[in-house]
């Protein structure tokens, strides 16, 4: 295993549930687990490393074809289950994810149609009725973050380093951009949209929480509690709506104005 893969994830995952087992017949990259919170039903749902993973560009983490089609079917599952019920299970998607796996193999079998699922799959749980919650406990990133996560009711962050939002990575960014790895972090300090700090990414408007925690990597007891607490908080603020419009902040004043137009002429 990389010494870059990440175990966020898992941990956080681990924590939530109180190590409740995971639902059987997902790949060993994607864990589904079971359990309540704030005393409702939930789904929780994490991408995570597999050093055995036999698409080797997605061993550390990655959003790759087995995980963007194993995501979607945990969401849809859960949608099928509950097509009867009044009070759908919430679904929490703990997210650590460095990217989406990049690979011939990928672009050959469809990666665009696996991440597509994935995402597709939590907008039809959310406009379903089933609230939707992300939690980033590490990078949030690229395609990988769109497919697993983005498409939340509402969006809790961790406050730390480690947390981290962008299209995509700094390496990647400064290929296209032309510039240094530096260069690119220097740019970050004066436009916000190029940054990659959470706090950065809270000032677009997008986080409807930033929990202080003592240890990111492995959660306290405390920790968690603080966690599940936020999770319980966003559970409530949701309620009974559908849409992630809280997204369009006073601070977004440009895509309101963009929203007010095409509904104008729609």
């Amino acid at each position: 295993m990389s010494e870059y893969a990440s175990e966020r994830g898992r941990r956080w995952l681990a924590a939530l549930t109180d190590d409740a087992a995971a639902v059987d017949g997902y790949p060993d990259s994607v864990r589904v687990v079971d359990a309540p919170l704030d005393g409702r039903a939930a789904r929780y749902i994490a991408v995570v490393p597999d050093a055995h993973n036999p698409f080797a560009r997605a061993q550390r983490g990655e959003v790759g074809l087995r995980e963007g089609w194993a995501v979607a079917r945990a969401v849809r599952d859960a949608i099928t289950a509950d097509v009867d019920r009044t009070a759908k299970r919430a679904i929490v998607a703990v997210v650590d994810v460095p990217s989406q796996a990049y690979g011939r193999s990928e672009e050959a079998f469809g990666i665009h149609q696996a991440l597509a699922a994935a995402a597709d799959a939590y907008a039809s749980a959310r406009l379903s009725g089933h609230p939707v919650i992300a939690l980033l406990v590490g990078k949030a990133m690229s395609g990988a973050f769109l497919a697993h996560g983005y498409q939340a009711n509402r969006l809790i962050a961790l406050e730390d380093a480690g947390v981290e939002v962008h299209a995509m990575g700094k390496q990647a960014a400064a290929r296209i951009t032309q510039r240094t790895v530096e260069g690119v972090e220097a740019l970050a300090r004066t436009i916000t949209p190029m940054a990659y700090d959470i706090h950065s990414f809270e000032r677009l408007g997008l986080l409807h929480a930033l929990v202080s925690v003592d240890d990111a990597e492995t959660p306290s007891a405390a920790d968690t509690d603080t966690v599940k607490t936020s999770l319980a908080e966003a559970l409530a603020d949701i309620g009974n709506t559908h849409d992630i419009d809280t997204r369009l902040n006073e601070g977004r004043a440009a895509s309101q104005d963009v929203r007010r137009r095409l509904r104008a002429q729609w």
